[in-house]
Order: C-alpha cells, then structure tokens, then sequence
C-alpha cells in the first residue's frame, strides 16, 4: 500500500499557550515514531496546502469563515470559545488542516496513492457549520468528504469516528444530508454533553459510560457500526481519528489499548476494501498523552500502510 502522509509546519505554529493540552508538541511526538519505527520512510510524504474558501463554504456559512478571519490577531491570542483561541498563526494552520484533507481526497480518487493520513492540527469534529468549539476552528473530515462528493461520482461515504468525544459538528454538518454515514464511539455523559439521543439510520452513535475498556468498545464496533456499513456499502471513508480514549489519556476515562487501535484500523481496512475499494481518508482529531498518542497513531498509519 502507499500511504500519503499529509501535513504541514503551519499546523506546528498553532499554538493556545503553554498548558493547554492541543499542544504542538502532538504533532511532534507522531513524526518521531515515525521516525524511530521506520515507518516514515515508507509513506510518502505531502505539503498540505492552504483549502479554498469555496471548499469550506460547502460546510461551514460564508459568515463564519469571515468571522474567523476578522478574528485572527496580529498578536497574542484571542478566544474563540472557552477553550480554543486564535494565535497569529492559527489562520493558515486551520486553512491547511482543511486543505490537507482535500488533498488527500484528491491523491486517493486520482490513485496516487491508497490512502492518507492527516497529520493536522487544530482538529475539527467539533467545527459546527456556523461554531468554532472544542479546539476545533474548521471541520477538517467535512471539508474533504463534501469535496468528494463534489467533484468525484461518489454516492455514499462514511465518517468513522473513534475520538473519545462525540462529534457534534460532523453530525450537526452532515445529520440531513442522505449520502454520508457518521459512526461514532464517544464517552457519555462527557463534553460536548449531546450525541446519546440525536442520531438516526446515518447517524450510528454509540455512547459507553465511564471506564468502558477494548471489549465493550469492538462490542459496540461489531453490533453498531458493522451492520450499518454492510447496509450503507460506503464508496469511501473518512476517519476522525482521535487517540484520547486511551486508557493512559487522562482528558477523559474510557480505557482503551494499543491493540485496540491497531482492531479498529484493520476493520475499517476490512470495510474499505469490502466496499470502497480501499479508499480511506484519517485525519488527526484528539489524543493528549504523547507517548500513547505516538504509539496509537504509527500503529494506525502502519496497517493502513500494509499489504
């Protein structure tokens, strides 16, 4: 397989301040696996470019992303909610996080390569059209999958989202729009408190309580997702991949493994291949202890990247 890995130094610029925990240093901490393990020199490595205004107005108003331009400061930080806030730096790396998600649709529908990995940052699935929240300006997976349906003949994609948050803006994007499926595992009640009770045949979610370890997780997989993915038959898929349910990652309190992520990533292998022919598209969302996180995310760039 070749995978694109796809990211950019302005997403290592983005900066909300010493302790804040979406740190550049995610980022970093990623790269290095990659680099200790071998596995860098196996991708093929993408700049991510900065996306058009008119590929973010196919998700997010006209008047929000002028907001967010108007609201980018010369200097120091202003918020955007309480706990994502702007540097001078954010604008270009939100615009690139969005872009490199395009790109990267563009690489696998063009088959130069067979799938992608995003390292970007800020995320993106709590990116409502119209709200920037949970440290996510620009709803990077949403960007790419309209881009998808327009300008490829795709009918049906799915969003597989495993961040141990729900992701509203995703669902709040895409919750009407019959041709994308959202499968979501998220701990609940948890930020950003919604997602139990709002889903409907596309929306699958699926929401464990505190302290759910691996196996209620695949549970959940296997009951859940699977069969609405047999159902739906994605012609290609997005990931928001997000590492903070692992059980090391104290932004929250599942209790995941590392050999749980790598179970997740081949059955989305398994999935794409039954029925997207292989098309997938991940993106970094969430993962907050960096060892964890580097581990987690080179096991997931890795199966993507085997035969």
């Amino acid at each position: 397989m070749r995978t694109a890995y796809i990211t950019h130094s302005d997403c290592l610029k983005h900066d909300m301040g010493t302790y804040h925990p979406e740190s550049p240093q995610r980022l970093v901490a990623i790269e290095q696996q990659l680099h200790d393990t071998g596995l860098m020199a196996r991708l093929e490595r993408y700049v991510a470019p900065l996306a058009a205004t008119a590929q973010l107005t196919r998700v997010h108003t006209p008047e929000y992303i002028e907001s967010i331009k108007m609201a980018a400061p010369a200097s120091g930080l202003i918020a955007l909610d309480g706990d994502t806030a702007m540097n001078p730096y954010t604008l270009n790396a939100a615009f690139r996080a969005a872009g490199a998600v395009v790109l990267a649709v563009d690489l696998v529908m063009t088959q130069q390569a067979d799938n992608a990995f995003c390292a970007v940052r800020p995320p993106g699935h709590h990116a409502e059209s119209a709200r920037a929240m949970g440290f996510c300006v620009f709803n990077n997976v949403a960007v790419g999958v309209a881009h998808a349906l327009n300008q490829y003949s795709l009918q049906r994609i799915a969003i597989l989202d495993f961040d141990v948050h729900h992701g509203n803006g995703t669902e709040e994007i895409f919750c009407n729009h019959p041709q994308v499926m959202l499968c979501s595992t998220f701990q609940h009640p948890y930020y950003p408190y919604c997602g139990a009770d709002s889903g409907n045949e596309r929306m699958i979610n699926v929401p464990l309580p505190r302290g759910s370890d691996g196996d209620l997780f695949r549970q959940a997989v296997t009951d859940h997702w699977i069969p609405a993915l047999d159902r739906f038959k994605p012609d290609m898929i997005f990931v928001s991949a997000g590492f903070d349910a692992h059980r090391d990652d104290d932004m929250a309190q599942l209790q995941l493994a590392d050999e749980d992520y790598v179970w997740i990533t081949q059955t989305i292998r398994s999935i794409a291949n039954r029925y997207a022919q292989n098309r997938v598209v991940s993106a970094l969302e969430g993962g907050y202890e960096l060892k964890s996180l580097a581990r987690c995310a080179a096991a997931h760039i890795q199966i993507l990247n085997s035969d």
